[in-house]
C-alpha cells in the first residue's frame, strides 16, 4: 500500500527547521502540500464589526506565495484553499487517498479542536503534529503541561538554562505531489495592497535576520526596546515568527553566534528573555485552551469593566483624550504594526481610562497586526487586564508619563497626527449606555 501522505502548513510557513514537514515526508511515496485561507478571516469578528487588516492579509498573503514559489523550487505544489481546514482535510483524504496527516503543533483552541475532531472522524489514518515554532518540544519541558507555571518568572527559572537543540537543516528533496499546479482560489474577497516595511515570507525574514545580528543593535537592543517608531530599536522578528516563516530556533542560533564574536551584554540576553516570553505563552494558551479568550481569564476573575460602544469606535479610530494613544492606534491601522511599549499603553487606556472589556481590544488586534499570534496576544491583554500571567494584577499605566518618558518632544504624536480629533473619555449619554 502506498503513503500518501498529507501536509497542511499553517503558522509554519517555511520549509528551513521544519521538523513536521520532516516527519511528513519520511517513507513517503506522495506528498499533498495545503494551506488553508479560513474564511473566517474576512467576516465579522467575535468582539467588534471589522475583517482581517488589509496590512495583516498582505503581508500572509506575501508569505504564502514565498512558500508556493520555495516548494516550486523542489517540484512540489502547494494547493491554496478558501475553505476550513476541517473541511478541506476531509475531502483530500478522499480525493488522494491520504494514509496519514501531519502538521505543526498550533496551540490555538480552534485549531485543536478541529484536529481532534478529524482524528475521531477518521480513526484509520494517522495524525501527527510536532512542535516546529517552539524553542523545547512538550517532552522537553521540565514540567508536565498541567504543572505549567501561571507565573512567567516561575517558568523562566525553571527553563532558561536549560539545553536548546539545533535547529533542522532544509531537506534535499521533497516527495512528488499529484497536485498539477498551485494557483490563488479565484474568488477571495479584495483587499487593497499596502505599503509596509515588511515583507512576508521566508526570504525575507530570513534576510532581516541576517540584516539585523549583522548590525550593532543586539548589543543595545535592552537601551532601545522601548522606542515607539524606530525600525532599527527593536528586533522586528515577531511578524515572521507569527507565521513560521522564521524558526525560532534558528534565531536562538544566529543569537548565540552573534554573542561569540561581540560578546554577551545585558541587551543580548534580553533577546532570549524575550524569546521565552513567546515560549511560555505558547504553552500556557494549549493548557488554559478556551479560557484565553474568556473574561474572567484563567484567574476567574470578573474586570470592572464593561462595553461602551462610542468609546472603543473612538479607541479603534485614534480620537481618545490621549494623544499618544491616538498616534499607537493610528499607526497600527496604517502599517499592521505597533512596538512592544505602544501597545501595552494603549491597552491600558482601552482597560483603565476607558473602562472597556479587555476582549475588545484583543479582537481589534488580532484584526490588525501583522505579527498577530493567539498565545502571545491575548496572553499579553490577560496579563494586562490582570486576569493572566502577572502576579500583581491590573497593569494601570499613567499615559501622560509615558508620552513624557518616550515622546517628549511629541515627534511620534505628531507624525501620527495624536492629537487632532480628540475626543472627551467620558463623553455618554443614553445611546451609549454600557453593555453588559
Amino acid at each position: 500500500m502506498k503513503a500518501n501522505h498529507l501536509f497542511l502548513f499553517t503558522n509554519d510557513l517555511r520549509v528551513d527547521d521544519h521538523p513536521a514537514l520532516l516527519k511528513a515526508i519520511e517513507s513517503c511515496d506522495s506528498l499533498v502540500c495545503v494551506y488553508c485561507i479560513d474564511p473566517a478571516l474576512f467576516s465579522s469578528g467575535h468582539f467588534s464589526h471589522h475583517p482581517i487588516g488589509a496590512p495583516r492579509w498582505q503581508f500572509l498573503k506575501e508569505s504564502i506565495t514565498c512558500l508556493t514559489n520555495t516548494l516550486k523550487s523542489y517540484g512540489q505544489q502547494l494547493l491554496i484553499r478558501f475553505e476550513s481546514a476541517k473541511d478541506v482535510i476531509a475531502q483530500l483524504i478522499t480525493q488522494h487517498d491520504i494514509t496519514a496527516v501531519f502538521r505543526s503543533l498550533n496551540v490555538g483552541w480552534n485549531e485543536q479542536d478541529y484536529w481532534l475532531t478529524l482524528k475521531r472522524s477518521y480513526p484509520y489514518i494517522k495524525f501527527e503534529e510536532y512542535e516546529s515554532n517552539t524553542l523545547w518540544s512538550r517532552n522537553e519541558l521540565p514540567f508536565s503541561l498541567e504543572d505549567l507555571p501561571d507565573i512567567f518568572s516561575q517558568f523562566r527559572k525553571r527553563i532558561e538554562t536549560r539545553t536548546i537543540l539545533a535547529p533542522y537543516d532544509r531537506p534535499t528533496q521533497l516527495p512528488t505531489s499529484p497536485i498539477n499546479k498551485s494557483e490563488w482560489p479565484s474568488h477571495l474577497p479584495f483587499r487593497e495592497n499596502n505599503v509596509s516595511q515588511f515583507k512576508g515570507g521566508e526570504v525575507a525574514g530570513d534576510h532581516h535576520l541576517h540584516q539585523y545580528f549583522a548590525s550593532s543593535a543586539p548589543s543595545e537592543y535592552k537601551e532601545t526596546r522601548n522606542a515607539l517608531d524606530q525600525w532599527e530599536y527593536s528586533t522586528k522578528f515577531s511578524p515572521w515568527l507569527a507565521l513560521g516563516c522564521l524558526s525560532v530556533k534558528r534565531i536562538y542560533e544566529r543569537l548565540l553566534t552573534y554573542e561569540k564574536v561581540h560578546g554577551a551584554n545585558d541587551s543580548t540576553y534580553w533577546i532570549y528573555f524575550e524569546l521565552l516570553w513567546r515560549e511560555y505563552f505558547q504553552w500556557y494558551a494549549l493548557k488554559h485552551g478556551a479560557k484565553l479568550f474568556q473574561f474572567k481569564g484563567i484567574k476567574s476573575r470578573k474586570p470592572l469593566t464593561s462595553f461602551y460602544p462610542q468609546r472603543f469606535k473612538s479607541w479603534c479610530e485614534g480620537t481618545t483624550a490621549f494623544p499618544l494613544v491616538n498616534a499607537c492606534m493610528k499607526q497600527l491601522r496604517a502599517t499592521g504594526y505597533m512596538s512592544n511599549r505602544g501597545r501595552q499603553i494603549a491597552a491600558s487606556c482601552l482597560i483603565n481610562e476607558l473602562e472597556i472589556d479587555w476582549r475588545y481590544g484583543a479582537d481589534w488586534f488580532e484584526q490588525h497586526l501583522i505579527d498577530y499570534d493567539a498565545a502571545s496576544n491575548w496572553g499579553n491583554w490577560q496579563y494586562l487586564a490582570g486576569v493572566g500571567a502577572d502576579p500583581r494584577g491590573l497593569r494601570h499605566f499613567n499615559i501622560d508619563k509615558q508620552a513624557q518618558t518616550y515622546d517628549p518632544q511629541s515627534l511620534f504624536i505628531k507624525r501620527w497626527q495624536g492629537d487632532k480629533q480628540t475626543l472627551p473619555s467620558h463623553s455618554v449619554d443614553a445611546a451609549d449606555w454600557p453593555i453588559q
